[in-house]
Formats: C-alpha cells, sequence, structure tokens
C-alpha cells in the first residue's frame, strides 16, 4: 500500500498538486485571519504603512529556519571545501546543481561548467558551455586536473533534461569523463545509493558495489562519505564489506566518491 500511496503522491506533485502544502494550507489558515485582523486594528494608530493587498505566505510557519541538511547540501559544501583545500589548476563541472555547488566554488576561484540545458545568465568565476557529455566534445580531451559530477549522471539517458533516451548514458558519461582528467587528476562523484534501480524519468540508484566495479579499471578510491536516508552526513567512511553489500543501509542515500585517475 505504502508504494502505491507514494506512486500517487509523486503523480499529484507532477500535475503541480502538492497535498503536503494543500495541509499546511488548512493548518495556517486561521493564524492568517487572526493575524490580518489584529494588525488591521493596530494599523489605525499607524497609516504609515496601509494594507494594500494580500500576499498569503502560509508554509514558513511551520518550518526551521532553513534546510541543513539532505543530499545537496552536504554534498555541495564538502566537496566546495575539498576544491577549496586542493587549489586544482583548472575545475569543470559537469551538470551539478549551479545554486549549491558551483556558486560555492565560484566563491573563490573561477569554475567551468557543462549542462545539457543552456545557461543564458552570466555570473563572474563561471563559465557555462553547453554540451551532451554522453558526445565527448573533441576539445576537452586531456583537458583538466579535476571534475565534479554531483547527483547529475544518474539522470543521463532518462530524457529528463531533454536528453536522447540511451540505457548506457551514464557509462558514456563515466568514460569521457576518463577522457577529460589529466592522469593523477581528481574525480568528484556523487549518485543516488541503495537498491540498484531505475525511478523513471527522475533518475537511477546505484549500489555501492556497482559504482566501484565500473570506477576500479581507471581509478583509485581516495575517499568515500555519504549521506543516510536522514539527510545526516557521514563522512571519510571506511567501506567494509557489509557496508557495500547493504548499501551503507541506504534506501536512497547519497554516496560522495573522491577518485584519483591512475590510468
Amino acid at each position: 500500500m505504502k508504494k502505491y500511496l507514494w506512486q500517487l503522491y509523486l503523480w499529484l506533485l507532477a500535475m503541480g498538486i502538492q497535498p503536503r502544502r494543500l495541509f499546511v494550507f488548512w493548518r495556517a489558515w486561521w493564524h492568517f485571519w487572526s493575524n490580518h485582523r489584529q494588525l488591521k486594528k493596530q494599523l489605525k494608530n499607524h497609516p504609515q504603512f496601509p494594507i494594500k493587498s494580500l500576499y498569503p505566505i502560509l508554509h514558513e510557519r511551520h518550518e526551521t529556519s532553513g534546510q541543513m541538511s539532505g543530499h545537496y547540501f552536504h554534498q555541495d559544501l564538502l566537496i566546495a571545501r575539498k576544491i577549496y583545500q586542493r587549489n586544482p589548476t583548472k575545475h569543470l563541472d559537469i551538470g551539478s546543481r549551479t545554486d549549491g555547488f558551483v556558486a560555492h566554488v565560484a566563491v573563490f576561484r573561477p569554475i567551468e561548467v557543462l549542462d545539457i540545458r543552456p545557461q543564458p545568465s552570466q555570473v563572474p568565476n563561471i563559465i557555462t558551455r553547453q554540451a551532451d557529455l554522453m558526445q565527448l566534445p573533441s576539445d576537452l580531451m586531456d583537458y583538466c586536473d579535476s571534475v565534479s559530477s554531483l547527483h547529475a549522471i544518474e539522470h543521463f539517458g532518462l530524457g529528463r533534461y531533454g536528453d536522447p533516451i540511451d540505457a548506457e548514458g551514464y557509462l558514456k558519461a563515466i568514460k569521457n569523463i576518463t577522457y577529460i582528467l589529466q592522469q593523477d587528476g581528481i574525480f568528484y562523484f556523487s549518485v543516488p545509493i541503495g537498491e540498484q534501480r531505475i525511478e523513471f524519468n527522475a533518475h537511477r540508484v546505484f549500489s555501492i558495489a556497482y559504482v566501484l566495479s565500473i570506477f576500479q579499471k581507471n581509478y583509485e578510491l581516495l575517499q568515500f562519505s555519504f549521506v543516510d536516508d536522514e539527510g545526516k552526513l557521514q563522512e571519510n567512511i571506511n567501506l567494509t564489506p557489509e557496508l557495500i553489500e547493504n548499501n551503507c543501509f541506504c534506501h536512497f542515500g547519497c554516496g560522495i566518491f573522491e577518485w584519483k585517475k591512475i590510468k
């Protein structure tokens, strides 16, 4: 039953219907009008700011002061910190979040960003280029000593972002990133981890054992961290056989791998 309810929830979200917001709406409606009446009474003695219209924001009274957990929050800060400490000659990002990780890095150094989608905005320290990494541009061979792709490669070939359907899209992207990266260069890579599956058309979820198997030929694993199902960061974890077999006991976690190219 849980599975079917979850599918219904996802379809409602896809149609622009947010069940949680509807619940919060009914929960907060009384507070909104109560506060409105109270403020109107007070404004009789303070005419400087008349109420000209209603602009209801109903959900924020029930939220925390901001989100400081989850996949993107932790991976973006962690990898930005590593790039700051390592200070590579040239860093290239592929498909990571621009309003998180890319913005963090752009605070202290230039960063080049490749994405299959266009990016019309121009921001200091961020150089953007539209490209499909399932097909390697010839000028990117042996291009840089540092690459990141955070929570992106799981989408390649699923059509979510207008990319062509390709069951091997993620493998082609990893192969091409290996060509892009110089010898001894560092590849910061993250994907969802758990029981291996596709949740179409959102993403793939990778088992840790499978990730290790597709990287072992060309890379040495320097460090592994992960964000667990509760959204908490577990940093610099020793990957024991038990953790590998059980995907760090995650159903939908985020594995954060720091690889060094060895050949």
